[in-house]
């Protein structure tokens, strides 16, 4: 048997052979995450033109201390596709936490990460966790007791449909449990062309991230799929007040994929990601909908994006 083959996550190898099988054509944002594709968004996090990333810092440098004063000091935050958890520190030292669990589906870039932060935060414990949050996860027994704090910056909420981030939220929610806190970021509607650029950056560094994705399937899959031949797009639906990302091949090419033949013409696109971005009030109907409460929110000057606090409250018949 080929081990490359054999170490393919079977959700992956699934949703690959759906998009070409089915001609649907389109394949999970998340499998964009793997060890390359992880660095690769770090590195866009830096970049002029992505604002998310700075702008959700500098909120959490000014009101992680007012997160603190509204929860308490001293209870296990645990995040969501924590990726590098540049953020964290923030919130961190403003919650003085009794522990810290990072959740990623990247095992190997979680495992660095949680090891950088430790050195930071010595006395803290930390739990690293490899998991897909896109469902319900056991967190570990060392914090079964202690009041919890979610926290899902990155407006990474964006990236799915309306319906899945839902769901994401009522599994947050049995994750967490009742009584817990959620500190989330969201995204804003704002110029199209502030989005665009921050999805298409002029370095390229964006369109290597996507293309990766073809990469990680040729490495993991035995595919031969002529890379060069795709180009990175970015577009705003406005209909669906979000960034589409897609992978546009350039000719007609022919590939195969664990050893089954596909072939696609020029101009067909395989849609890999998208961003929502949220009027004042979406954000606030989401989590209500998703089962929390919120309590407080943040936002820039320029209103280009906020964090929410939210609570688990008891669930209760209306009004």
């Amino acid at each position: 048997m080929d081990m490359t083959i054999s170490r393919v996550d079977p959700a992956f190898r699934d949703d690959v052979r759906r998009c070409f099988e089915d001609q649907s054509h389109a394949i999970p944002a998340r499998w964009l995450y793997d060890r390359e594709g992880s660095e690769l968004f770090e590195q866009i996090t830096a970049l002029p033109e992505y604002y998310p990333t700075r702008t959700e810092t500098a909120l959490l440098e000014s009101y992680s201390g007012d997160v603190a004063d509204m929860g308490g000091k001293g209870r296990a935050v645990v995040e969501f596709g924590s990726g590098s958890s540049i953020k964290t520190p923030h919130l961190l030292r403003a919650t003085e936490p009794a522990a810290y669990v990072p959740i990623d589906i990247s095992g190997e870039f979680l495992a660095a990460s949680a090891a950088q932060l430790q050195n930071q935060f010595q006395q803290l414990p930390i739990y690293p966790l490899e998991a897909d949050f896109m469902r319900r996860i056991d967190l570990p027994d060392e914090i079964s007791d202690m009041p919890k704090l979610g926290f899902f910056p990155g407006s990474t909420i964006g990236n799915m449909v309306a319906r899945t981030s839902v769901d994401l939220l009522r599994f947050m929610r049995e994750t967490l449990g009742t009584g817990s806190q959620l500190l989330i970021g969201f995204d804003r509607i704002k110029d199209p062309d502030v989005l665009v650029a921050a999805y298409d950056d002029s370095a390229g560094v964006t369109a290597e991230f996507s293309l990766n994705l073809l990469h990680r399937i040729n490495r993991e899959m035995d595919g031969d799929i002529a890379v060069d031949q795709f180009r990175h797009i970015a577009i705003w639906n406005d209909l669906y007040a979000r960034i589409e990302i897609y992978l546009e091949v350039q000719s007609d090419i022919s590939f195969s994929i664990d050893g089954h033949p596909y072939d696609m013409i020029k101009g067909q696109k395989i849609h890999i990601e998208n961003s929502h971005k949220y009027g004042l009030r979406d954000a606030r109907l989401m989590l209500r909908a998703g089962g929390w409460s919120p309590v407080r929110e943040w936002s820039d000057e320029k209103d280009y994006f906020s964090l929410i606090l939210a609570e688990a409250n008891p669930y209760k018949n209306a009004p």
